[in-house]
């Protein structure tokens, strides 16, 4: 497939997923770009670094500011916490060029998307037994 064609069904993708599919692509492309994050460190490729720790940061952010203080109450606000930990231990790690606070970020991340994965996978089962 060619870039455009990428490009193309990625777009269609994202148009066409659930809020909750949504919720794990923000963070899969979050762990991907801190992983690459990561190996430019270690490689010192400074730009490549800055761009894919942006990245993150910008789903971060994206994160937080998609957060339901109404309907999801004291979790909303441990998340919003976590987000802002994630933000603040990034920035440092790109200040002190540090890859252990990126491998921090990336463990609190894949934690966090394995429980909404779990989630996840057990709401059309909830939906189709009340339905019942």
């Amino acid at each position: 497939m060619n870039n455009y064609g990428a490009k193309a069904y990625h777009k269609t993708a994202v148009q066409t997923a659930s809020k909750e599919k949504i919720l794990l692509m923000l963070y899969e492309g979050c762990i991907r770009n801190l992983k690459i994050a990561k190996i430019a460190m270690e490689n010192k490729k400074w730009a490549e670094k800055g761009a894919a720790l942006g990245k993150a940061q910008d789903i971060v952010n994206e994160l937080s500011n998609s957060l339901n203080f109404e309907v999801g109450g004291e979790l909303s606000k441990q998340l919003e916490s976590l987000y802002i930990h994630i933000f603040e231990q990034t920035t440092k790690a790109n200040i002190e060029n540090d890859p252990e606070k990126i491998t921090h970020c990336i463990k609190l991340l894949e934690t966090l998307y394995q429980g909404w994965k779990e989630v996840i996978e057990k709401l059309p089962q909830t939906k189709s037994e009340e339905n019942k």
